[in-house]
């Protein structure tokens, strides 16, 4: 017997899990003191998933889903490549909002969903990776 095709191959429902995922993520970081400032920030040249502000920071949260326990391995699909591309968002961001001294960090929010539990696993790095690129930015 073949293996059985895995939902997420599925164009409809990987845009309905990642969703689902980005509103989890949502709620935990409104949970834990942070507010969500925007989400899916698209400018055509990149996307960040979600902007929050956690005490005078400007947070930029790159969140990953997946339906395996194996939470590590997921965080880790954020690469060197991924990270420049994050850096660069963020950087004309800040300088279409004219936002030159606010302190940034990148946060990698892992959202679990395994089959038998109600509510997904979360897995937060805060501080998960510093800018990436040509033009660094301090924070």
């Amino acid at each position: 017997m073949p293996p059985q095709p895995r939902f997420t191959r599925w164009p409809w429902w990987r845009r309905w899990f990642g969703q689902r995922s980005e509103r989890a993520a949502a709620r935990y970081l409104r949970r834990h003191g942070h507010r969500i400032l925007q989400q899916n920030v698209n400018d055509g040249q990149g996307e960040i998933d979600l902007l929050t502000i956690e005490g005078d920071t400007l947070v930029v949260v790159e969140v990953r889903s997946t339906e395996n326990r194996d939470l590590q391995s997921v965080a880790a699909s954020v690469n060197r490549e991924k990270q420049k591309r994050l850096t660069n968002a963020i950087l004309r961001f800040r300088q279409r909002r004219r936002l030159h001294d606010v302190p940034i960090r990148f946060d990698v929010l892992v959202i679990a969903w395994p089959a038998a539990e109600r509510e997904p696993r979360v897995l937060h790095f805060r501080n998960a990776f510093p800018a990436i690129g040509r033009f660094q930015m301090h924070s």
